[in-house]
């Protein structure tokens, strides 16, 4: 019953599957601070593609929070896709999304390998963490499991961008993140890879009033703006970790 619950106060599941929707609300200013998207850790082979004029080839490796049910357009990857076509007007950028639902670490790093085969990715940004807490998985094999997933990406020829979960008020009670977004820091760290802290995105937002995250009365508009906002901070910090000069940009 428990894990039940769980489920059913995943945030932004829970939003786009409500019932009731609001009127759509105005826009929100939805910033960043400059420290949540800083990362001393460089994407040296995007930066080579962009500088080369070779195609910026990225994959999303997520779980079910980097969809909106059949709103895909919609979704954080459509909308990091835009802002990097909008950024880099000289430059081919092809996104491709590989869902792995209900997967730990453990399970998808597996299947890392094999999608760059595959897709020959330049990027690949690497969504984890909330299965594992929500299953509780011991925090020491979480850790080993994302080192590993990481070094087997960077050993088959890769840039990664690890991604922590979402943050949501509703389920802080009920789901101890924190030695699963430390851990996430800590393999960052070691493997010199930049992490997108989603987690502290969503909580910033939260708390300046950006969105009420506790709500469950927003519906799909709310999931549309918040996965808006993310595609948008996301673009950000992947081009500020490729080091590009205002040339290589719009």
């Amino acid at each position: 019953m428990r894990r039940s619950a769980i489920l059913g106060l995943t945030l932004l599941a829970g939003l786009c599957t409500a019932s009731v929707a609001r009127a759509e609300d105005p826009a929100p200013t939805c910033e960043v601070p400059a420290y949540l998207l800083a990362s001393d850790s460089k994407l040296s082979r995007v930066t080579a593609a962009i500088k080369g004029g070779k195609p910026l080839d990225v994959l999303v490796v997520g779980s079910r929070s980097s969809t909106i049910p059949a709103q895909e357009a919609s979704a954080y990857p459509a909308q990091l896709q835009a802002a990097l076509k909008d950024k880099l007007p000289s430059t081919s950028v092809n996104l491709s999304v590989e869902i792995l639902v209900s997967k730990t670490a453990e399970e998808t790093g597996a299947s890392l390998v094999k999608l760059v085969e595959a897709k020959g990715p330049t990027l690949v940004i690497w969504q984890t963490g909330t299965v594992d807490a929500m299953r509780s998985i011991d925090p020491d094999d979480f850790r080993g499991a994302v080192a590993e997933g990481v070094a087997a990406l960077q050993h088959a020829g890769t840039d990664v961008v690890l991604m922590n979960p979402q943050y949501s008020p509703r389920t802080e009670t009920m789901i101890s993140a924190t030695p699963y977004l430390d851990n996430m820091r800590v393999v960052a760290q070691q493997h010199n890879v930049p992490l997108f802290d989603r987690f502290a995105i969503m909580r910033h937002w939260s708390d300046t009033g950006d969105f009420d995250l506790f709500s469950t009365s927003y519906g799909i508009g709310l999931a549309k703006r918040v996965h808006d906002c993310l595609g948008r901070a996301l673009s950000k910090f992947v081009i500020d970790a490729a080091h590009l000069d205002a040339a290589q940009q719009n």
